[in-house]
C-alpha cells in the first residue's frame, strides 16, 4: 500500500506537469516512465559492478559504456545516481542533451521495454519540475515490488481520472475478477491482444505470485514466468512503453510486449499459440475489408470490430485454451448473419462457459454502454452443455460518473478480508460471482431462472437462435399483492368519508 505522503507527492507532481503546460495525461505518464527506466538501468549497472567486485573479474555487461558520448560527456554521468545530485539547471541539460540521446541508441537491458525507447522524447518543460520528479522517484523503495507496482498503478489511475484517455483502463476489480475466474497456472501462455497499460497481464502475474509462489522457486518455471508467459499487442507506441514498464515494475523481467495491429495483420506466427486470453479490446465500430486480416475474415466475414476480435481470440488460442473477454451487449443478441454465426460457432464448435452481465455504469464516466464478460474454451469439437449466466447489479462502486467506493476498502474487490452481509452483497456482487462460478457444475444447476445466477442448457440456446442476452432466459418474480374484498374496501371508504364530514363540521363550528 502506498502511504498518503507518496500519494500527495504524486498528486503535486501531476499538478506541476499540468501547470507547466503538459496537458496530455499520457505524456505525463510517459515522461515519468522514462525516468523510472533510467533508475532501473542504474540499479542494473550497480548489480553488475557488485558482481564484478565480488568475483574479481571484469564486468560482463556494461549498461553505461566507458568513455564519452558524442557530445563529450562521460557516460558515467548519465547514470541516475550521478545526475540526481546535480543542480536543477545542470540536471536539465544532462538529461535532455545527453541521457535521452543515449536512450534512443542503446541496446538497454535487453528487454522489450528497451526496444520501445528508440523514439523517446524529453518534454519536461522546466529544470524545477524535473528536479521535483527525480526527487520523488528517488525516494520510492524500488527493491520493494509491491511499493513500486502500487506507485505505478496509482499514476496510471491518473490517466483515467484525467478524462480523455480513460478508455485505456479497465477497472482493476473487474480485471481481477476475470483473472480469478480463469485461474492462471504455472504453464499458461497468456495473451492480451489489446494490451494498453497491460493491466490484465499484471493482474495475472500477481495472481500467480499469490496462488503459486513455487513458480519462482523452480528454475524452469521462473524462466517461463519472466520470458515466455506474458504476451501483449498494441499499436500505440506510448502504450507499449507504459505497459512494458508496468510489467517490469510488477516484477516480470522480459515480457513480450510488441507492436501489432491485431485486426489488420495476419496471425500466422501466433495461431494456436496461447492457452489463456484476457482482454477488453476497443470496439471502435467498423473496418474496411481491405484493412482486415484475411485469416480473421475466413472465420467470420464482417466489418464489425467486436466480432473480429472474437474471431481473433479463437485464432490465437490453442485447443483447450480459454478466454475471458469483455464484449458489448450487442455481441450477445445482434441479429446480423455474422453475429449469429459467431455465436453459433462458439456454442456448437467450442465450449461456451459463462456470460456475466456487468452493471451498465461499470465503465463510467467514459462509456455507459452495457457490457458482459464472455468466458469460453476453444475445443474445435464442441462441448457446450450448460451455460452459466450471472446478472451482476453492483461491483462495489457507485455506477454514476464519480464511481465512488460504496464499502470500506477491506470489503471491496473479489476476495474481501471478511465475508459480506446481504446488505453489503447488494453493493458488491464480485465475491458472490466467484463463489457461484465455482459451483456452476453443482448447486448452480438447480437454481431457477428467477435467481441472480442460473444455468441454461445448450438446447435452449440453440432454440433461441443462439441469443446470449441474459434477459432472454431470466424470469422476473412477480410479487403477489393481496387485495381486500370489495365490501371491506367500500366500508373503509364510507368510514373515511364520515371522518372527513365530521372534521369539516368541526371546522365550521370553530369558525
Amino acid at each position: 500500500m502506498l502511504t498518503g505522503e507518496i500519494r500527495s507527492q504524486v498528486d503535486s507532481i501531476w499538478n506541476a506537469f499540468w501547470s507547466g503546460g503538459i496537458s496530455n495525461p499520457l505524456e505525463v505518464m510517459e515522461q515519468i516512465t522514462y525516468l523510472l527506466f533510467l533508475r532501473r538501468l542504474d540499479d542494473l549497472h550497480t548489480l553488475e559492478e557488485n558482481k564484478s567486485t565480488r568475483l574479481n573479474k571484469p564486468m560482463e555487461r556494461r549498461i553505461f559504456p566507458e568513455g564519452k558520448d558524442a557530445r563529450g560527456r562521460d557516460y558515467i554521468d548519465l547514470r541516475w545516481s550521478r545526475f540526481k545530485n546535480l543542480a536543477p539547471s545542470e540536471m536539465f541539460i544532462v538529461v535532455g542533451e545527453h541521457v535521452f540521446p543515449f536512450l534512443r541508441t542503446m541496446g538497454g537491458d535487453g528487454s522489450t521495454y528497451a526496444h520501445h525507447m528508440k523514439d523517446a522524447r524529453f518534454t519536461i518543460p522546466t529544470p524545477a519540475l524535473l528536479a521535483k520528479v527525480v526527487d520523488l522517484l528517488d525516494h520510492v523503495p524500488m527493491e520493494d515490488r509491491d511499493t513500486k507496482g502500487d506507485l505505478y498503478e496509482y499514476m496510471l489511475s491518473k490517466i483515467a481520472s484525467a478524462g480523455q484517455n480513460g478508455q485505456f483502463r479497465t477497472p482493476r476489480h473487474i480485471i481481477r475478477l476475470m483473472v480469478e475466474l480463469t485461474e492462471p497456472n504455472a504453464k499458461d501462455v497468456i495473451c492480451d491482444p489489446a494490451s494498453g497499460t497491460c493491466g490484465f497481464l499484471v493482474a495475472a502475474g500477481e495472481y500467480l505470485r499469490e496462488k503459486h509462489p513455487e513458480i519462482l522457486r523452480d528454475t524452469q518455471s521462473r524462466e517461463h514466468f519472466h520470458h515466455g508467459m506474458f504476451h501483449g499487442y498494441d499499436f500505440d507506441n506510448t502504450m507499449l512503453r507504459i505497459g512494458s514498464m508496468n510489467m517490469t515494475l510488477h516484477g516480470v523481467d522480459n515480457p513480450d510486449i510488441r507492436y501489432k495491429d491485431s485486426l489488420a495483420q495476419d496471425h500466422a506466427g501466433d495461431e494456436d499459440k496461447y492457452s489463456l486470453v484476457l482482454a477488453n479490446p476497443p470496439f471502435a465500430g467498423s473496418l474496411d475489408y481491405e484493412n482486415t486480416a484475411k485469416d480473421l475474415l475466413a472465420i467470420v466475414k464482417t466489418k464489425k470490430t467486436e466480432l473480429l476480435f472474437l474471431a481473433l481470440f479463437l485464432r490465437l488460442l490453442k485447443p483447450g485454451g480459454r478466454a475471458a473477454v469483455i464484449v458489448p451487449d450487442g455481441v450477445l443478441f445482434g441479429s446480423s448473419n455474422a453475429h449469429k454465426e459467431l455465436r453459433r460457432m462458439i456454442v456448437e464448435e467450442h465450449k461456451l462457459d459463462a456470460i456475466i452481465s456487468l452493471p451498465s455504469g461499470a465503465f463510467k464516466p467514459y462509456a455507459g454502454v452495457s457490457t458482459a464478460i464472455l468466458i469460453f474454451t476453444k475445443t474445435n469439437s464442441g462441448g457446450t452443455d450448460n451455460v452459466w449466466f450471472y446478472d451482476m447489479h453492483a461491483d462495489g462502486w457507485s455506477l454514476d460518473d464519480k464511481r465512488q467506493p460504496l464499502l470500506p476498502e477491506d470489503k471491496l474487490g473479489v476476495t474481501p478480508a471478511q465475508a459480506l452481509t446481504e446488505a453489503e452483497h447488494a453493493k458488491n456482487n464480485l465475491p458472490d460471482v466467484l463463489a457461484r462460478w465455482q459451483q456452476r457444475e453443482g448447486t448452480e444447476l438447480q437454481r431457477p431462472p428467477t435467481a441472480q445466477s442460473f444455468c441454461v442448457p445448450k438446447a435452449d440456446i440453440s432454440t433461441n437462435g443462439y441469443d446470449l442476452s441474459i434477459n432472454r432466459y431470466k424470469e422476473v418474480v412477480h410479487k403477489m399483492v393481496e387485495h381486500l374484498p370489495p365490501k371491506e374496501i367500500l366500508a373503509n371508504l364510507a368510514k373515511l368519508e364520515a371522518e372527513i364530514q365530521a372534521g369539516m363540521k368541526k371546522l365550521e363550528e370553530m369558525l
